[in-house]
């Protein structure tokens, strides 16, 4: 127990440090993040990622390891999806580069609460009413075949129920107020336009993590494999954001990936009483399909694919 209780509170205040030395230092001066440096970023949490999975190799041996491995892999690969949302979004409210930053840490934060919330609801059900697994699974694949027929991907925040309700409860201004979340009218306060963006993106959260949740706990059922892998893959996601965004739309063949780990990982969680397949041939499948959808989308590139900086701005 005490081992357990050293190894959260460890992680935890970790977390809390980068978070801290990202909000008081690299947030220090709105500005818009270029390729080079996301991509700095982006190689500085993966590998970050990889020194802690080689922590949990030397504490907890080989299979929590492969766990921690192919669930971070897992919610990696399924964040590519959230970034599209997240273009999306900035496109549509017309969000300048130079405050997306800001509105992504503080989106993060509601992310790594709410996922907590959800891992342990998921484990807890598993634990104590052990069909669920084949209600998860049979969800992941329907999600999968869904996303592997979806042509394209259309937001509506206009129809978001957490935004029609804040509307109703708080004036919200037409203009942005620097980089503030809130300004006062008069006596009254107000919201910005970037609070109404990160309510949109904090609520379109927790629709992927009802995916990706079951997804991970597919792979492991211990809370702090599950935990940590998708708080590394969330922490990288800012920076993944800025890396790629403006190339996105070029691997189109990447969303059929993401739909067949769905699938695969869904008959895995039903099959899991009667064939446990090794941790380490799922996550050859799984980084097999992602190298596959990218190599793909490179050799036979989509035509008439316009870059997302055409977006229309539709505010």
């Amino acid at each position: 127990m005490l081992h357990t209780y050293l190894m959260w509170g460890g992680f935890i205040i970790f977390i809390l440090g980068l978070l801290i030395l990202d909000l008081k230092v690299l947030q220090k001066d709105d500005h818009e993040i270029k390729v080079r440096e996301a991509l700095a970023w982006t190689g500085f949490w993966i590998a970050l990622a990889l020194l802690f999975n080689a922590g949990v190799y030397y504490f907890e041996g080989t299979q929590k390891a492969l766990e921690f491995l192919t669930a971070y892999l897992i919610e990696k690969s399924l964040s590519v999806d959230n970034i599209f949302v997240f273009l999306m979004v900035f496109s549509y409210f017309g969000i300048p580069p130079k405050y997306q930053h800001r509105v992504l840490f503080w989106g993060i934060i509601g992310a790594l609460i709410m996922r907590a919330a959800f891992i342990l609801v998921g484990v807890a059900l598993i634990e104590r009413i052990h069909w669920i697994i084949y209600v998860f699974g049979a969800f992941l694949i329907f999600i999968g075949i869904k996303m592997a027929l979806e042509k394209e991907k259309e937001i509506h925040p206009e129809k978001n129920p957490v935004l029609k309700y804040f509307r109703k409860i708080m004036p919200v201004t037409k203009e942005f107020v620097g980089h503030d979340f809130f300004t006062k009218k008069g006596a009254r306060w107000a919201a910005t336009p970037l609070f109404v963006v990160l309510l949109v993106i904090e609520s379109t959260d927790i629709v992927f993590a009802v995916d990706s949740i079951p997804a991970v706990l597919a792979i492991s059922h211990d809370p702090f494999i599950v935990y940590t892998s998708n708080v590394f893959a969330i922490l990288g996601l800012r920076a993944l954001y800025f890396a790629i965004a403006g190339v996105m739309r070029l691997f189109h063949y990447l969303n059929y990936g993401l739909a067949f780990i769905l699938i695969f990982v869904g008959i895995k969680m039903i099959l899991a009483d009667y064939y446990k397949l090794p941790v380490s041939a799922a996550l050859g499948v799984i980084a097999g399909v992602l190298a596959i959808s990218v190599i793909a989308s490179i050799m036979f590139p989509k035509k008439g694919a316009l870059p997302p900086h055409g977006m229309p701005d539709k505010r």
